[in-house]
């Protein structure tokens, strides 16, 4: 049977998933009566609630007598690192764009690797039905981006396709028909995309996806690069450096048919397996015949911009909420996820309690955090930083990004001041269509790091932010940070509702009546730019004398509810996020006020 390795890449929400799932269903690989869930590729718990595809996944269909192995990637340039290896897997692209929105940032992203290692794109225009879908526009837009990106002439000659993935159907002309259903598509795979290249000599093959399985351990998936394999086999396993890293037999080949992962007896060059029994080898490492011993070359992948501390929690409720807390565990965790995901980079502090995990954005980091408390882990992770780098004449150098802000035309004003305080040059300013503007800045990383709450506010909501990695620029200078100081805790106990009460004209509460804090927990925001320390534990004094009016129930007003993302965004340097399974308490570093004074008085003697 022939093979077509085809990705489906595109910017978040344009539709990749829900397109996967109508090829599944039109390629005949559901029983009719078989009950299907909805965006079936997104099986992770995360990628469910958050409706974004974190994780890279291969399926297949099959369509006239041919297999096309479909991947769908993320769209967020914070999982970048999952493209970027996927890439190399196949031999053709489907550049999904909304009808609407045109080409995002992570379109532009995603497209120029897949121009790069020289992938022919098939365009599908998406959500054609939408009242503000401007097709020719975005057609425009896609070749103007294609040849910014130095697309050989090949590559813009790409073939166009207008359709609707929810209403699963996809045709060359804009209004159809839509009897046809995907059928245009499909065959367009099998006319457009070649078949898989396919290298001389005995089993190769390069790690791209790596996941763990109670039963079968590691299972590593790549596209085979010559020869072919068999259950039992002895391979082994080289480095990037050509160093044997191990050797083995493969216990178990699954193909992916469909949504199933099914055992085959034998796969051949130019197919997409995952293969089973081997403990070492992960990603970007070549699994081969133990007659070879040259590597195959792994796609280059760019290097991480935020990093953030995860320290192990040692506040005075830590261990009550969850049952992996001691340093081991989590550095075991870190080592294990850096294992799978090439994105990510772990280091060990000199303290050996704390750990510095950098990746490619602030949605990466807090994907990890909140993945790792939901596996029972306690920690306390720190406020992201950038990654800085010098360069060869010692000047400090920091990642900026490029930042598309698409917001109604009345609050791009505040955006644009907004923008320029954080160190923004603006280089785009356009209609985009019913009332709205999309301004295009270029920002230093640390300038953004908790805009996004901050532009919801100002744009009521109705402003949409897309950030990029761009390149490393010389040093913007200082950017002001938080304007306000913060409402700590001066006891241990529990929250009584009367004090919050009294305490409501200092600022607004992030606890609520009735919950533990400790002694340098952040139990509120305060009204001004310093710190205060508050009594959040007095209860109202009781007498034996009658009040002349009936004692009122005390009302609080409802508090900030701060979400891990939120958290991570609004914390100071000197402020820790504390992630237990249960809860997400906001703490300083240092718990004791003399221990604060101390660490802010060296803090300003460093500066000055």
């Amino acid at each position: 049977m022939s093979i077509r390795n085809i990705a489906i890449i595109a910017h978040v929400d344009h539709g990749k998933t829900t397109l996967v799932d109508e090829l599944l269903k039109q390629s005949g690989s559901f029983r009719e009566n078989q009950r299907v869930a909805e965006r079936m590729m997104d099986s992770n718990e995360l990628e469910k609630e958050r409706g974004i595809t974190i994780l890279a996944k291969a399926t297949s269909v099959e369509w006239k007598g041919t297999r096309i192995n479909i991947v769908d990637t993320p769209g967020h340039a914070d999982f970048g690192g999952e493209v970027e290896r996927i890439l190399s897997m196949v031999d053709g692209a489907i550049v999904l764009v909304d009808a609407a929105e045109g080409p995002m940032p992570q379109t532009k992203f995603v497209v120029g690797k897949a121009l790069k290692v020289g992938l022919r794109p098939i365009v599908a225009i998406n959500k054609i039905d939408r009242p503000d879908a401007r097709h020719e526009e975005v057609i425009n837009e896609v070749f103007d981006l294609f040849a910014a990106l130095d697309a050989t002439d090949e590559q813009l000659d790409f073939p166009i396709l207008y359709g609707s993935g929810r209403n699963g159907w996809m045709n060359v002309a804009p209004e159809g028909p839509q009897d046809q259903g995907l059928a245009p598509l499909l065959d367009l795979v099998l006319d457009h995309v070649p078949e898989p290249s396919v290298g001389e000599g005995p089993f190769r093959m390069i790690g791209t996806i790596l996941e763990a399985n109670p039963f079968l351990g590691r299972i590593i998936t790549g596209r085979i690069h010559s020869g072919s394999i068999k259950p039992n086999q002895a391979v082994k396993v080289l480095g990037q450096d050509g160093k044997v890293l191990e050797s083995g037999r493969i216990s178990k080949i699954l193909a992916f048919r469909g949504i199933e992962r099914q055992p085959i007896e034998e796969a051949h060059a130019g197919d997409i397996v995952a293969i089973a029994g081997l403990s070492k080898g992960t990603v970007a490492d070549t699994f081969c015949d133990p007659a070879i011993n040259e590597p195959l070359k792994a796609q280059p992948i760019d290097p991480p911009t935020v990093t953030m501390s995860f320290l192990v929690n040692d506040s005075p409720l830590a261990g009550t909420e969850g049952d992996k807390v001691t340093s081991r565990v989590i550095r075991d965790r870190l080592f294990k996820e850096a294992e799978g995901n090439v994105a990510l980079k772990i280091e060990e502090s000199s303290e050996k309690d704390s750990f510095y995990v950098s990746g490619r954005g602030e949605l990466q980091l807090a994907v990890l955090i909140e993945t790792m408390r939901r596996e029972g882990f306690e920690l306390a992770v720190s406020r992201p930083r950038v990654v800085m780098h010098k360069d060869e004449n010692g000047q400090l150098l920091e990642p900026i990004e490029e930042v598309v802000i698409d917001v109604d035309e009345e609050h791009s004003g505040v955006v644009v001041q907004k923008m320029s305080e954080r160190k923004a040059e603006m280089a785009e300013l356009r209609p985009s269509g019913g009332n709205r503007v999309r301004l295009v800045f270029f920002a230093p990383t640390r300038g953004l790091i908790g805009y996004q709450s901050e532009l919801l506010t100002d744009t009521r909501g109705t402003a949409i932010m897309n950030r990029l990695f761009h390149d490393y620029q010389p040093y913007k200078g200082e950017i002001g940070g938080r304007v306000n100081g913060v409402l700590l805790s001066n006891d241990a106990g529990e929250s009584v509702a009367y004090a919050m009460f009294n305490l409501e004209d200092r600022g607004p509460m992030i606890i609520d009546a009735g919950e533990k804090v400790y002694a340098g927990m952040i139990i509120g925001i305060h009204t001004r730019d310093n710190d205060l320390e508050v009594n959040v534990l007095k209860g109202k004094k009781l007498t034996n004398m009658r009040a002349s009016g009936k004692d009122e129930a005390v009302k609080l007003t409802p508090p900030i509810r701060m979400t891990l993302d939120r958290a991570l965004s609004w914390i100071q340097d000197d402020e820790l996020v504390e992630v237990t399974p249960k809860s997400i308490r906001l703490r300083k570093m240092y718990l004791d006020p003399n221990e604060r004074k101390r660490f802010e008085k060296s803090r300003t003697a460093g500066a000055a």
